[in-house]
């Protein structure tokens, strides 16, 4: 069936989010691997991105661990370094949907902080029909009850859902739920997606 609404996901779909490659060049790969091996830098973006507040999350974990002080509190101090930058065609591809009258969510984990922060540099953030923002939902992908929360806020079908994220697990719990997916790899294959979908024509998809 034809999606009646389309989801993006933000991270690694609109904006690249690669912390990685932000302290490799800041501290160097080596450094980078040690300290990631020593403190679960991830796990403790997870809190924030279900809802715990951004700045307290980050300094009390930086605090916890003092020989890495300093680089955990530029997880929060350069985030926006964290997340760049932006995937142009994708945004583009955001704006065609909408400008086809085709409704657009996103579904992202992010926390509440981080996110407004990110949308005074991403205007395009805010441009969604619905905004499903893990931080202030409580719950992360690929939880099935955030795929849950989705489908009865915006009474769309789950079939006629097509979601776009660049992890197999989020897409794996979406299909689960009945929801049309799309493995993010890159721009091209989504605008491919979306042009096969019957949502965009190829010059819509440019």
């Amino acid at each position: 069936m034809q999606p009646q609404a389309v989801i993006f996901d933000i991270g690694n779909v609109l904006i690249e989010w690669q912390p990685e490659r932000f302290y490799d060049a800041e501290i160097g790969e080596d450094r980078r691997r040690e300290m990631f091996a020593s403190v679960d830098l991830h796990g403790m973006n997870d809190r924030v991105d279900r809802g715990e507040h951004f700045t307290e999350t980050i300094y009390a974990t930086a605090e916890e661990y003092p020989a890495w002080r300093d680089e955990i509190r530029m997880w929060h101090d350069r985030w926006i370094e964290l997340a760049t930058p932006v995937i142009d065609r994708s945004v583009r591809l955001l704006r065609a949907l909408r400008a086809k009258g085709v409704p657009v969510f996103s579904l992202t984990n992010f926390g509440i902080q981080s996110f407004d922060y990110a949308a005074t540099h991403y205007p395009f953030l805010l441009e969604f029909d619905r905004p499903y923002i893990s931080g202030h939902m409580g719950v992360i992908k690929p939880d099935p009850q955030i795929y849950r929360m989705v489908e009865e806020d915006c009474g769309v079908a789950p079939e006629a859902l097509l979601f776009t994220d660049d992890r197999p697990d989020n897409i794996t719990a979406a299909r689960a739920r009945g929801w049309q997916t799309h493995l993010f790899t890159g721009p091209d294959g989504w605008a491919d997606r979306l042009v096969a979908a019957g949502l965009l024509t190829e010059e819509d998809a440019k």
